[in-house]
């Protein structure tokens, strides 16, 4: 086994933030072994990491985060020194019909791989270990229709069992640091948006829909607040916060781009019939307004000057120049959309791997 400068665990990389990161990581550090660990479920896409699926330093493991016995092997086998910790169920409607699959994988799946790193890495150096788990704003609750920003000193308040869940997988990374003196980082990011992102999603879902002329279903007035951050400046900030974050501490990732959704809905429906050919506004008959989602958060906004402060990161992509790049990238890859839709993509281990 060719040996590595680091071994690092990527979960969920074959996910939509995952797969942004394990595409960084492999291709910046060729002296890192990558060990993208990913269940496969319905939002895992392993097409998002084809092009570094044959580099020598990555390696792919199907495996599911609350398995303890497979987690404990990979560690073992890699002798694993780093954790990015992305794998979760994020999707709020869906933990709204389905907590239970909240509570086992984003806070029993944290937890065990907290075990597993405590157990390897105990009775030696921990000072060079690292094991950042990445959260979201969510768990931080609702803010005023105007004014005010989360901080890494607001007080958790989670509103739906998505965020509740995450707020507890938090909480368990703080303790092992604090029980344990285990070298945590903990990131809660805004909302991000991109490539590759699972079409339940506000963004890729309505591009698709524009695309087809279809409904485009806003909650409500469609008056709630999100703070977009673009997926390449999140991957960014997350190899930044790995290599030079410091241990025990918390840092929040927003990407500066407040919108009302009735307005992100509006710019998609701009940029996507200019890109399809359409006329200005063509498609803003499809908006359906339905009954509002149940715990819907008025407003998240992130004070990211902290990481600004400390590490130097700041959002590159505009929202502008973010939404340009992401609904071409969708019209240049309809293929992907439509074989994540039609749920084709979901044949894509075996074809790659086989039965194993």
């Amino acid at each position: 086994m060719a040996a590595f400068k680091r071994n690092i665990l990527i979960t969920g990389g074959a996910g939509f933030i995952g797969n942004h990161v394990v595409r960084l990581f492999v291709n910046k550090y060729p002296d890192y072994r990558i060990i993208n660990l990913d269940k496969l479920t319905y939002a895992g896409n392993l097409a998002n990491v084809s092009d570094v699926a044959c580099r020598g330093n990555y390696v792919f493991a199907k495996c599911d985060i609350c398995d303890a016995a497979a987690v404990a092997e990979l560690f073992a086998r890699y002798d694993i020194d780093g954790v990015i910790h992305l794998a979760a169920e994020s999707h709020v409607d869906r933990s709204i019909h389905d907590p239970m699959a909240f509570a086992r994988t984003n806070v029993l799946g944290t937890l065990t791989l907290l075990q597993a790193a405590l157990e390897h890495w105990r009775g030696g150096d921990m000072s060079g270990k690292r094991f950042y788990h990445i959260s979201t704003d969510e768990v931080y609750g609702a803010l005023h229709a105007e004014g005010g920003f989360f901080t890494e000193a607001t007080r958790y308040d989670p509103h739906s069992p998505y965020s509740a869940s995450k707020a507890s997988s938090d909480h368990f990374v703080r303790a092992f640091h604090d029980t344990y003196g285990m070298p945590t980082l903990v990131t809660n990011c805004s909302n991000n948006y991109g490539p590759r992102q699972f079409p339940e999603k506000l963004i890729p879902l309505f591009v698709n829909n524009i695309r087809r002329r279809r409904p485009l279903p806003v909650y409500g007035r469609g008056l709630n607040v999100r703070d977009w951050l673009y997926v390449e400046d999140h991957a960014r900030a997350i190899d930044l916060i790995f290599h030079h974050g410091h241990a025990g501490e918390t840092y929040n990732i927003g990407g500066h781009n407040e919108m009302r959704n009735i307005d992100m809905v509006k710019a998609l429906i701009a940029v996507t019939d200019r890109l399809l050919g359409r006329a200005d506004g063509e498609d803003s008959g499809l908006i359906t307004y339905v009954t509002d989602r149940a715990g819907h958060d008025l407003r998240y906004a992130i004070d990211a000057s902290k990481l600004e402060r400390e590490l130097g990161w700041r959002p590159q992509v505009s929202i502008a120049e973010g939404l340009e790049l992401t609904v071409k990238w969708y019209l240049d890859n309809q293929q992907w959309l439509d074989s994540v839709t039609s749920g084709e993509y979901m044949n894509y281990y075996e074809k790659m791997y086989g039965n194993r």
